[in-house]
């Protein structure tokens, strides 16, 4: 039988009604004649309150312990899925990560997946035509016998991997959106639902600020070439949508110039001013900001008149601003700059679309459209397929509705 992997997000499963919706939507692949893999994430809520109990407990944690807690959200979501579809006359089991196993790194708090075994799964399809609900976001690490988490997001991952792993047909990945839209249609409500998107711009779009799938999933999917489906949980189980599929680009008969707009709040920009302009200043400043595990995205260098100094601007994410500044501070002996200038009040805006690559003058016309409405562009990145432009947060709707407009995105 044809193989299927859906995947429940946190507000797809936050009560019990809605988990009884969700076992109506497997029932319905199920009936269709699916082998059915099912992905669960905690109930909505649930892993910020495990978090804050791991704080109050231990302020300076160990994160080992600290993934055995929250990991526990998604055994109870995978239970009750369990037992909601046993109700329905649906043969189901529940399964943890461990059990699977979905084998991981050592990094507790942000695992990767190292291999995942899905004879066991496979063998409950032949045997006994049984659902499989796997919790999510969860993993061994097999030297230490130790639970592993994934990361936020971290279930969406576990249901590519797992269709990756068992060779399923597609991974469904249920969200309470109805697919990917051009923007945020809460800022621009022309923004359309995109019936298709290829797996690199979905890939930019999820770095670049859009929430509807985690990186790495998206990474897994390319790489593995699992067709993925993003579709609402909210749907009458009995006349879902289809959603927004993610594809190889050569699946997409027609191909717009750009595809999305993307925006991002989580950014902070620091400059150092009267840097001295010789070999080896680069390094001195970002590795240590390396070995901080801060990471750093645009980077502009400014030489000065007489090539004796330089300005080197560049963003990091808002959550590492304070630490980034004190590592510089600490070596700034080293780095031997005058001033550190910083600013938290940014936002990055992008462009994505396969489209770029055969196009010339496409972040050209962007960064007039801008101009023309008074924004002025701090600092510019750009790769074959995207561009991003940092700019002062009180403009971002005014820059992603300008932009989405000029790329054609409002008409249907």
């Amino acid at each position: 039988m044809p193989r299927l992997v859906m995947k429940f997000g946190g507000t797809s499963v936050a009560t019990v009604e809605r988990i009884r919706n969700v076992a109506r939507h497997v029932k319905r692949e199920v009936e269709a004649g699916y082998d059915v893999a099912v992905v669960v994430s905690a109930m909505s809520g649930k892993t910020n309150e495990l978090v804050s109990f791991v704080k109050d407990a231990s302020a300076l944690y160990d994160s080992k312990e600290y993934d055995a807690v929250v990991a526990s959200g998604e055994q109870v979501t995978s239970g009750l899925l369990a037992l909601a579809l046993q109700e329905m006359n649906v043969n189901a089991r529940s399964w943890q990560g461990w059990q699977v196993p979905i084998l991981t790194s050592e990094v507790h708090g942000s695992a990767r997946i190292a291999a995942i075994d899905g004879t066991s799964i496979l063998r409950g399809f032949t045997d006994k035509r049984e659902v499989a609900v796997v919790s999510g976001f969860q993993g061994l690490h097999q030297p230490t016998q130790r639970i592993t988490t994934l990361g936020r997001g971290g279930s969406d991952t576990s249901a590519v991997a797992i269709a990756a792993a068992i060779q399923a047909e597609r991974c469904d990945i249920y969200t309470d959106v109805d697919g990917v839209y051009t923007t945020d249609p809460r800022i621009v409500t022309k923004a359309r639902r995109l019936d298709k998107v290829s797996y690199e711009e979905m890939l930019e779009m999820a770095s670049l600020g859009a929430k509807v799938l985690q990186v790495r999933s998206v990474e897994l999917a390319m790489m593995h070439r699992v067709p993925t489906y993003v579709r609402s949980s909210f749907d009458d189980p009995a006349d879902p949508k289809l959603g927004t599929l993610i594809c190889d680009e050569e699946d997409i008969m027609e191909q717009q110039v750009v595809t999305g707009i993307a925006y991002s709040r989580d950014e902070a920009q620091i400059t150092l001013r009267n840097v001295a302009d010789k070999p080896g200043i680069a390094a001195s400043i970002f590795v240590p900001l390396a070995d901080a595990n801060i990471n750093v995205d645009m980077i502009i260098q400014v030489v000065s008149d007489d090539t004796t100094t330089t300005d080197i601007t560049f963003t990091v994410p808002t959550a590492d601003y304070e630490r980034a500044c004190a590592v510089l501070n600490a070596h700034r002996d080293d780095i031997e700059f005058k001033d550190l200038q910083g600013a938290t009040d940014v936002v990055k805006v992008s462009a994505i679309g396969v489209g770029m690559r055969s196009h010339a003058g496409v972040a050209a016309r962007a960064f007039k459209a801008l101009a023309d409405k008074g924004i002025n562009i701090r600092a510019i990145t750009t790769s074959e397929i995207k561009f991003s432009v940092l700019i002062d947060s009180a403009y971002t709707e005014l820059a992603v509705r300008t932009l989405h407009s000029l790329y054609g995105l409002d008409q249907a």
